[in-house]
Formats: structure tokens, C-alpha cells, sequence
């Protein structure tokens, strides 16, 4: 037996519990790990208040991160004692995932815990802080550079948009931080955000084209802040849109497209493969410095993770939190 959460689902609709589950519940899968940490992510928060369908099967143990050492494989990748992570995949959604004890997994799906990082520190980062390395990524696989201008980062004070302003800022670029949360100024400064916007200046509907500002966005909002940010891109410019958390529709219309020639590209976490994945940990462990992430991240227990979900959604949160599944 081991303790997890358990989202079930009857005629009542939804329950949530920290709750004692049989290993022998465990789904099917090539790999067996004890999970030292997971985290809470807009998804996992999405999953836990039921604000939003993300899961697709009942019972499910939430949790689209993990990190923790490998117990039973037969994967020819994995062996009893590797120190390992897992990001996305449909965890937490369709295969039980981290916020437990113990998990089982396909082990295609997990990469080996960074020499750089505990395995706390990993999910400090989560699958918030590797989308965040993903866009940054993107955006310098495009030839989006330090000399030409400043780069946009919305959503500044949630998980992605903390690493991202920290991972642009070590890439050597200006950034300005979208927030609707002034107090946190000085926060988002001494992660490298030169400017505060006030995020009210882009949730609103816009012109289709409007005054060129940004070289490059990292968007995590989308809605009315995506299609302002595109069109305020410079010429040539990139929008990598990673999240929703303002909706999922797109207000625009092709102007920046054909205009100006920005580039929107779409950054998915979730089934990225192995390749990308690896080369966004890579970042994360070379250019996210021990101080930053201490400074996002807050240290939660398994019993205190339902909670704290809510809190999320009511966006309450600044930074990351770590859920310490043995406590």
C-alpha cells in the first residue's frame, strides 16, 4: 500500500482524497519507481478542482511530473536505482501519475534526472520550467537574438513564465514581464525582467496591427494577450504560444503574418520528443542558476496539494510548487 491522490467520478460528479492505494492498482507499465517529488502545474490543477475535463479516465492519480528512482524494470533503458524524470505524456490524464508514492511507467517516456539537479530541484523546474526552456528554444532556433530587441514574457509570475524570464535573461536578453500582480515588481526584477507591464495593457481587444515592441513572446496566456503580442511583434519577429491560461481562442487576424512576417510557434510539452526534451534540460541545468529556482519554488506535502491546487486556479500562486510526496 502506498498513499496518493485519487481523483474518482460517480453519479455525484467528481471526488478528490489523499488515500491508501493498493500496488496492485498500479496501471500496467515497464517500469516501477518511488516517487520522491512531483509538483503542481496548471494542468494538475485543471485535473484536481475539475474545472476542466484534462482527465479521461476514472480512477486517476493526478500529476503530469515526477522525479524518483526506479525500483523493478524491464525496459532495456532503465535499471533498479536510476535517478529518473517524467514530463507530460498523458500522465495525470489517461496513465496514473506523480502525485503518489509510487508510479509505474513506460519507460520510453522518462529521461535520466539531470547530474545538475536533486530531484526536488527537478520539479521545481516541472514540466512548467522544460516548456518554458522548449519556447526559449524555439525562439533561438528561429534567429530571434539579443540585438534586436526586447523579448515579451506574459503570464510572468506562473511557473513558465518565471524560468522563462530567468533562461532569457542568462541567453543575454532584455525582458519585459507582463503581470496583473504589481506587487510582485520586484520579484520578477531580480529573476532579470528589466520592465513590468501591467497585463491589462493586453487582455483587451486590439488593433489587428499595432506599434512594433517585441522581438520575441513567450505566451502563456493566449486569448486577446496572444493576438496583441503578435501584433506587436517586430518584423521578422516570433510568438512561441505554450498556454491558455486566458482562454483558448485566438482573436487575430493574419496581419502580423503577412505583414510583417512574425512566425507563431506552437510549443507542445506534453508529447515533445526525446530530442527536444533533453536539449531543454540541458538549458535549464546550464543556464537556471541554484538561486532563481529556490526563489519560485515552495515546498508542499501530499496532504496539502488539493488545497493548494485551488489556489492556483484562483491564481493566488507565484512560482512553483513541490509537492513532497512522502510528507
Amino acid at each position: 500500500m502506498f498513499s496518493g491522490i485519487l481523483i474518482e467520478k460517480g453519479d455525484a460528479g467528481q471526488t478528490v482524497a489523499v488515500t491508501e492505494i493498493d500496488e496492485a492498482q498500479l496501471p500496467d507499465a515497464d517500469v516501477s519507481i518511488d516517487v520522491e517529488y512531483s509538483t503542481l502545474n496548471y494542468k494538475d490543477g485543471l485535473a484536481i478542482t475539475g474545472k476542466s475535463p484534462v482527465v479521461r479516465k476514472f480512477p486517476m492519480v493526478p500529476g503530469i511530473d515526477l522525479a524518483g528512482v526506479v525500483t523493478e524494470s524491464s525496459h532495456a533503458d532503465w535499471s533498479k536505482g536510476d535517478r529518473v524524470v517524467l514530463n507530460g505524456w498523458g500522465v495525470g490524464e489517461t496513465h496514473w501519475g506523480g502525485l503518489a508514492q509510487r508510479a509505474r511507467l513506460n519507460g520510453d517516456w522518462l529521461i535520466a534526472l539531470p547530474s545538475a539537479f536533486t530531484a526536488r530541484q527537478a520539479m521545481a523546474i516541472g514540466t512548467a520550467g522544460y516548456t518554458a526552456s522548449l519556447c526559449v528554444d524555439a525562439l533561438l532556433a528561429h534567429g530571434v537574438s539579443p540585438d534586436q530587441g526586447e523579448v515579451l514574457v506574459t503570464g510572468a509570475t506562473g511557473g513558465v513564465g518565471t524560468v522563462a524570464i530567468a533562461l532569457l535573461t542568462a541567453a543575454g536578453f532584455t525582458v519585459a514581464a507582463a503581470t496583473g500582480k504589481s506587487s510582485e515588481e520586484q520579484f520578477l526584477k531580480q529573476l532579470g525582467a528589466e520592465t513590468v507591464l501591467d497585463r491589462a495593457e493586453l487582455s483587451e481587444a486590439g488593433k489587428p496591427l499595432q506599434k512594433e515592441r517585441w522581438a520575441g513572446v513567450v505566451d502563456t496566456v493566449g486569448s486577446h494577450t496572444l493576438a496583441n503580442a503578435c501584433a506587436q511583434t517586430k518584423y521578422g519577429g516570433a510568438v512561441a504560444a505554450c498556454g491558455l491560461a486566458g482562454g483558448m481562442d485566438f482573436p487575430a487576424t493574419v496581419a502580423p503574418f503577412i505583414l510583417r512576417g512574425v512566425s507563431l510557434l506552437g510549443i507542445d510539452s506534453v508529447m515533445a520528443p526525446k530530442a527536444l526534451r533533453t536539449v531543454a534540460w540541458e538549458r535549464l541545468a546550464r543556464d537556471l542558476s541554484a538561486d532563481a529556482l529556490e526563489s519560485i519554488a515552495q515546498d508542499i506535502g501530499l496532504g496539502e496539494a488539493i488545497a493548494s491546487a485551488g489556489e492556483l486556479m484562483d491564481g493566488k500562486v507565484r512560482g512553483r510548487f513541490v509537492v513532497d510526496v512522502n510528507r
